[in-house]
C-alpha cells in the first residue's frame, strides 16, 4: 500500500502539542490513509471527526480502525478527493475546530488544499489548521488570512499549525 503512516513519534508530539484544544472539538482529517491522527483525537475526547481519503482501500481500513476502536458513532468516512470534500463541508454548512492534514509529501497539496480552506470558510473562528509535511515542502507563513502559529521537525517530518490571524491566540 502507497499510504506513508504518521510515526509515533511525530504523532505523540503533534497531540502533546494540541492536548488544550482536542477535547469537545470536531475534527477534519484530511488525506486520511488509515485515520490515524483522527482517530487519536477522538480517542483523546475529540466530539467527532470526519475522514476524507479518496482511496476506497483506505477508506474501508478507515472503518475497520473506527470498528476495532468502538469509535465509529462519532465518524463519518467519505471516500472523496480533498478538493470535492471540503468544498462538500462547506455546502453543508459543517465546521471544525481542528483540521488535520497528512497528504503525500513534495506534492503541494498542502497549499491547494490551504487555497480552498480560505475560500470554503469550514474552520471555526479560534480553530486550528494542522499540516504534516516534508521538510522539503515550502510552505507560506501566512497564508490569507491563516498564519504559522507553530512549527515543529521532526527528522524528515514537519508539522506546522496555522491559526485564523484575525483571532487572538
Amino acid at each position: 500500500m502507497s499510504t506513508r503512516p504518521t510515526s509515533d513519534m511525530v504523532k505523540g508530539a503533534l497531540f502533546n502539542i494540541i492536548s488544550p484544544v482536542i477535547e469537545g472539538s470536531n475534527v477534519l482529517d484530511v488525506f486520511a490513509g488509515t485515520g490515524s491522527l483522527g482517530i487519536e483525537a477522538l480517542s483523546r475526547g475529540a466530539v467527532s471527526a470526519v475522514f476524507f481519503d479518496k482511496s476506497a482501500q483506505c477508506c474501508s481500513i478507515i472503518r475497520d480502525n473506527l470498528e476495532h476502536t468502538k469509535l465509529s458513532d462519532k465518524a463519518s468516512v467519505y471516500t472523496i478527493d480533498y478538493a470535492a470534500g471540503i468544498e462538500k463541508m462547506f455546502r453543508e454548512g459543517r465546521k471544525f475546530d481542528i483540521i488535520i492534514m497528512d497528504p503525500p509529501y513534495n506534492k503541494n497539496f498542502i497549499q491547494e488544499a490551504l487555497k480552498l480552506l480560505t475560500k470554503n470558510d469550514i474552520m471555526v473562528s479560534d480553530g486550528i489548521i494542522i499540516a504534516e509535511h516534508s521538510i522539503q515542502d515550502d510552505l507560506p507563513e501566512t497564508f490569507g488570512s491563516l498564519k504559522t502559529v507553530d512549527s515543529r521537525k521532526y527528522g524528515d517530518t514537519m508539522i506546522t499549525i496555522y491559526k485564523d490571524g484575525k483571532c487572538d491566540k
